[in-house]
């Protein structure tokens, strides 16, 4: 994946104009002790050299993570870029204040850098996401390995009858990862392994779904770097 830093104040608003406000980011927090824990939200906005808003997450889900969201806090933001196609917009912030009022925001310093990461189409990116596929009239819970904007790799437990799907179609059915749910990609089989414990399927995604690719693809970015 090619990365490059933006650092300039122009290029700096420029850039993060590209998150649109009330998309949701990724953000990244790590406790002291390196426990690590990703959450999503929506991105507010910024002014020019001052600071980023975002909304506070839900307490429901932050758990014990709400504790470390406090001034002088590092936090890890990325967000996907409309309209480029598999890219992402990543940046440091530190917590400059949290406030309650007119809602629960994280008030960030404005970033000294930017990187904007594009995806290349032959970039693979690894995932760990529980799926479902459908072979003939048959469905199969399965885990998605990687994921590239041509096609993933599956692997299903106990699969074994699979050994011999090699050129067939199926749907491969993502039920919810992220925003998306029930999402259904037909793809092809191109080739098939034999694991310890199931099979591993090399999918290959039909180009006509290229669009809902792309989106499964710059979520499972976000989720996974």
């Amino acid at each position: 994946m090619a990365a490059r830093q933006i650092d300039t104040a122009n290029r700096l608003n420029n850039n993060l104009a590209l998150l649109q406000a009330g998309s949701n980011v990724s953000i990244d927090i790590v406790t002291p002790a390196g426990q690590r824990g990703k959450f999503r939200t929506p991105f507010i906005g910024y002014l020019p050299k001052k600071y980023v808003l975002i909304q506070f997450p839900d307490n429901t889900k932050l758990g014990s993570f709400s504790s470390f969201i406090t001034q002088g806090a590092s936090i890890t933001v990325r967000g996907l870029i409309e309209g480029h196609e598999g890219s992402v917009v990543a940046f440091v912030g530190t917590v400059k204040q949290t406030l309650q009022i007119p809602s629960r925001i994280i008030v960030l310093d404005f970033p000294k850098t930017v990187t904007l990461q594009s995806l290349r189409a032959s970039t693979r990116i690894d995932t760990d996401i529980d799926i479902k596929i459908k072979v003939d009239k048959e469905y199969w819970k399965a885990v998605l390995n990687n994921v590239s904007l041509h096609g993933c790799q599956i692997t299903v437990s106990n699969g074994e009858s699979l050994a011999l799907a090699a050129n067939k179609e199926i749907d491969v059915i993502i039920e919810d990862f992220q925003s998306m749910s029930n999402m259904t990609l037909p793809a092809v089989v191109c080739n098939t392994k034999s694991q310890i414990d199931g099979i591993s399927l090399g999918v290959k995604f039909n180009e006509r779904d290229r669009e809902s690719v792309t989106k499964l693809v710059q979520h499972a970015v976000v989720a996974e770097l």
